[in-house]
């Protein structure tokens, strides 16, 4: 019996604050279970990205600081994508690194130029192109315009003890505010095409984001992965399947959740063979249910 299609959807530095005061993505309750509680692993994209795929925590796997991917121990942990090449879907990631997330399992991962490549219409063309194909797949779009945009325009540009940074709020916010609005357009028309060709009939759809990106809270972080606060790791997510009833869950969830979530909605048990999970799947509470609150580990 064919599966469904799995599609995520990574918004790279989206804020929470920024998602709760757009008109666009609380649009999106409508059909989506909304987390409006959830805490990243890491602060940063490589480690958040490893613990979102794998389902734990980076201090078991070895990705547990900015540039640890390949420390990541991967005869002892298996990633969503090794789940679902076991169940014959083909795998594709289309994205701006390499190192962001476990490559293993992927049959076409692909890196595009950040600085210059069309990402929406890149990412468009792939959703029209699995959309005519009859063989379960797994898709991963990663939009990284709002990560480009705060290295071009900040990272590069100051330090973390720049004062000229810190003395600017209202320009930092506004920069941020017009990165986040190209990332509403551009979710926007992926979701569009999603829905025009039919593919959420028979998918499930995970949209999310990695890490929240400073725009001069404390002294000492300009962007993002120097400290553990919540503008960077409360995040979000939304994720829909056919015939979903959308909710919106306010209890405290884990980025180490989702992946355990992906397999429970297929019916896919875990791999007795690799180390057991830290995240647990949160289909309880999106039917309704009561589950226990876990302590989220963030570092």
């Amino acid at each position: 019996m064919k599966k469904l299609n799995v599609i995520i959807i990574l918004i790279d530095g989206g804020r929470l604050d920024r998602i709760m005061n757009s008109n666009y993505f609380q649009s999106l309750k409508s059909k989506f279970s909304f987390f409006s509680n959830l805490i990243t692993y890491s602060p940063h994209t490589i480690a958040a990205m490893h613990a979102i795929f794998s389902g734990c925590y980076g201090t078991r796997t070895g990705t547990n600081s900015y540039w640890s991917t390949y420390r990541f121990k991967k005869n002892r942990f298996k990633t969503l994508t090794e789940y679902l090449k076991d169940l014959d879907y083909y795998t594709c990631a289309d994205l701006h690194s390499e190192i962001v997330i476990p490559k293993q399992g992927f049959d076409k991962f692909v890196t595009y130029d950040e600085d210059k490549d069309d990402i929406m219409s890149r990412h468009s063309d792939l959703i029209e192109n699995f959309s005519k194909t009859d063989k379960n797949f797994f898709l991963y779009l990663h939009y990284s315009k709002i990560h480009t945009g705060i290295r071009d325009s900040v990272l590069k540009v100051y330090t973390n003890f720049s004062e000229e940074y810190f003395k600017n709020r209202k320009l930092n916010e506004q920069r941020y505010d017009k990165l986040f609005k190209e990332s509403e357009i551009y979710l926007k028309n992926i979701l569009d095409k999603i829905y025009s060709v039919n593919l959420h009939q028979n998918s499930l759809i995970l949209i999310m984001s990695d890490h929240g990106i400073s725009v001069g809270e404390k002294m000492g972080e300009i962007a993002y992965g120097a400290f553990c606060y919540d503008y960077t790791l409360r995040t979000f997510a939304f994720i829909s399947w056919p015939k979903i009833k959308p909710i919106e869950i306010h209890q405290q969830v884990r980025s180490v959740d989702f992946m355990p979530t992906v397999l429970d909605l297929l019916g896919i048990v875990t791999d007795s063979e690799f180390e057991q999970l830290d995240g647990e799947s949160l289909i309880p509470l999106q039917i309704g249910k009561k589950m226990k609150e876990k302590i989220a580990y963030s570092e």
